[in-house]
């Protein structure tokens, strides 16, 4: 099933051509003209992604993203701005945007925007789920993250293996990291001793490179 994006724009021709290119690309699309046109479709189906555009009569974007995002958490919104600035993105995200595209854009800038948001969207709701709170809590540890990114390019690792790569002579600190990411089902162990990341590990990896990918933007 493809995913379901509202267009928000009151520019006809622009409006036109982004539904034409994400129809194109296998995504359901629907538009609309006016902010309050938007919410009243969102009011019986909500979208995955918005795409708005923020100068608009009658309501603007930013004040729709804010009601949007009070009502519906879960949609993701790309902000459509006039000017490619540090100020219009600051102000695009403060209001509840997860991206910006800048006019005018390319077919591809909007292609890629639209799918890296939905990626995140993706994962997110993957990572809803019992005992995630305290995954993330494991994390906070640099070892383990270091950990886990080690055991995600390597496959699968034995103990001294896993001090040697990560260069730490206390062992007994490696092994209190192992067991506690045993502990939150992000770290396995086979009768061989080799260590591996579990489903959930894989997912948690995924998410921290999906994280350091979206602060670096």
């Amino acid at each position: 099933m493809s995913e379901r994006i509202h267009v928000i724009d009151d520019d006809l021709d622009l409006r036109t051509s982004i539904v034409e290119i994400l129809e194109q690309n296998g995504f359901e699309a629907s538009s609309f003209e006016t902010a309050e046109q938007a919410l009243q479709a969102i009011e019986i189906v909500a979208p995955s992604l918005a795409i708005v555009d923020n100068m608009m009569p009658g309501m603007g974007g930013m004040t729709f993203i804010q009601l949007l995002k009070k009502e519906h958490p879960q949609v993701k919104i790309i902000m459509i701005t006039a000017f490619s600035t540090v100020d219009n993105a600051v102000a695009a995200m403060k209001s509840g945007a997860d991206d910006y595209l800048a006019k005018p854009f390319r077919r591809d800038d909007l292609l890629m925007a639209v799918r890296r948001t939905l990626e995140e969207l993706k994962f997110e709701k993957e990572m809803i789920g019992p005992g995630m709170d305290e995954a993330f809590a494991c994390l906070s540890n640099e070892t383990r993250r270091k950990i886990l990114v080690t055991l995600s390019t390597k496959g699968k690792m034995r103990f001294m293996d896993i001090t040697r790569y990560l260069e730490i002579s206390d062992h007994t600190k490696v092994n209190f990291h192992l067991k506690n990411l045993k502990a939150n089902s992000l770290v396995s162990q086979n009768r061989d001793k080799f260590y591996s990341l579990t489903t959930q590990g894989k997912k948690m990896v995924d998410g921290l490179a999906l994280l350091s990918k979206k602060i670096s933007l």
